[in-house]
């Protein structure tokens, strides 16, 4: 009888120090992926230099990732995770004055850098919105497109933000997903490291949380990422 108990004993510790483990390291992880831009501790021109330099593929290819969004004027569009704007301008000259972007962030610091550029180019299509880590501040049914670059891969939930995505988009509206290819033995450590997901991964999770699989984009200039476009249905 002892010896039963003792046994019960010693792997309910077990199952609990695993438990404890596991919430330790999912703590752990959100808090090296998004504390740090929560409250950035560079400022946000410092970010915009590193983030919108043409050494960064996504920035090189600006111009032909907007090309493959096919956005047309009178389009509403959401870029989730903006950071310091990058595609802010481009999409806002898209879509033109009949047409809407909303510029979302986690970052009060982003959001306010988003806002001062913004304001400094005219562009009053553009609203910016400091966002949510599990949902994003959109009305139902409010937008045509919703672009997630380098963005997904800091979802801590990611269904709870794919059902906020898909509650925002209009029936047939699109997500485009740009990320880093993570391929383990392949990808750069830092890829491995950091991206929790690969590409099959990613679509499967869109997939179930609602959206249809519309194809994959190859745009010249990416390297380690891929864009994926997906419909709402």
């Amino acid at each position: 009888m002892y010896v039963r108990i003792t046994i019960t004993f010693c792997a309910l510790l077990l199952a609990l120090s695993c438990t404890s483990a596991r919430d330790k390291h999912h703590d752990t992880s959100a808090i090296s992926i998004n504390q740090r831009f929560l409250d950035p501790d560079l400022d946000a021109l410092t970010w915009e230099k590193r983030w919108e330099s043409e050494k960064r593929e996504i920035a090189a290819a600006r111009d032909q990732i907007v090309r493959a969004i096919e956005l047309t004027p009178g389009k509403r569009i959401a870029d989730v995770g903006a950071g310091t704007g990058l595609f802010v301008e481009p999409f806002s000259k898209a879509v033109t004055e009949k047409g809407k972007v909303f510029a979302l962030d986690i970052s009060p610091k982003f959001v306010a850098h988003i806002k001062e550029r913004v304001a400094s180019a005219g562009l009053g299509n553009v609203e910016v919105i400091l966002s949510s880590e599990n949902a994003v501040t959109l009305a139902e049914e409010s937008v045509d497109v919703v672009f997630l670059c380098d963005t997904y891969h800091h979802f801590e939930n990611p269904d709870l933000m794919l059902q906020s995505i898909h509650n925002a988009l209009r029936h047939g509206g699109r997500l485009i997903v740009i990320d880093f290819d993570r391929i383990p033995g392949k990808s750069r450590e830092w890829i491995v490291n950091h991206v929790r997901a690969g590409k099959a991964e990613v679509k499967e999770e869109i997939t179930q949380a609602g959206f249809r699989f519309h194809d994959e984009v190859r745009v010249e200039g990416l390297v380690e990422n891929y864009l994926l476009r997906f419909e709402k249905h």
